[in-house]
């Protein structure tokens, strides 16, 4: 019985041999997780620069290297730049669609006004805002009024009917020249040269079921003369209301 139990006793008994395995697993362990997290700042910074040096997603978009190295090969530097931005090449179709459009008004406009003999009265031009018109007072009102004359409605139809086929914003301008005014209706320039304004307007929105909102009046009165106020012939040049279509290129265009 002795002997048994003085053989028994020899060696570790089994849990410790279990014990010192899982204490040697933790170890190395924990030993891997410091090593991990332990990083040598400048291969680090080496390794970062290699990238940016050799451009890999601009150069070499697959990890398999060419054939011919990248400086023999046509690439350009960014191929994002050279891409045209869909939105931008849709704008300047719009763009290039509406000027000819307002080119076309323009002709349409000069052939109506030399047709009916109003060359001397109104005249039609294209400039960076728009087409611009300019109705000298004595085809559209009487001295000192602001009511549209007879006279004044074929033109204005004329105009009405254009542009129901545009949507662009259209600007009507009052003026006139310095001889003040001071009437009940009128007690100065400011009051004849918007009210002329919003006459023009007034019509074409109740001849054409044209949306009022895109229209804008503004009077001047005589602070933006077209020449000296000297002598007959530019103090009628000075007394006009002038028709902004404008172009949507125009900065400020669609709003004024």
């Amino acid at each position: 019985m002795n002997r048994r139990r003085r053989q028994q006793d020899n060696g570790a008994p089994k849990w410790y041999v279990t014990f010192s395995d899982m204490m040697t697993l933790i170890l190395v362990f924990f030993i891997l997780l410091f090593s991990m997290s332990v990083v040598d700042a400048q291969k680090f910074r080496a390794i970062a620069d290699s990238f940016q040096d050799r451009a890999v997603f601009d150069g070499f978009p697959s990890i398999v290297p060419f054939e011919e190295p990248a400086e023999e090969r046509d690439v350009d530097e960014n191929p994002f730049e050279s891409q045209e931005d869909p939105f931008e090449e849709v704008q300047n179709m719009e763009e290039e669609q509406m000027n000819e459009q307002l080119d076309e008004l323009l002709v349409e406009v000069n052939e109506y006004l030399e047709e009916n003999e109003y060359t001397e009265e109104i005249t039609a031009t294209r400039d960076d805002r728009g087409v611009v018109l300019v109705l000298q007072e004595q085809a559209l009102f009487e001295t000192a009024s602001a009511d549209l004359t007879g006279g004044a409605q074929p033109f204005l139809d004329k105009v009405g009917e254009l542009l129901t086929t545009l949507p662009n914003m259209v600007r009507v301008e009052g003026h006139t020249d310095n001889r003040p005014i001071n009437t009940a209706q009128f007690p100065s320039n400011w009051e004849l040269s918007g009210s002329r304004a919003s006459s023009v307007i007034r019509y074409l929105i109740d001849s054409d079921s044209l949306d009022e909102e895109r229209f804008v009046a503004a009077g001047y009165g005589d602070t933006r003369p077209v020449a000296p106020n000297t002598t007959a012939d530019n103090l009628q040049q000075n007394r006009r209301v002038v028709i902004i279509i404008s172009d949507p290129a125009y900065e400020g265009g669609t709003s004024f």
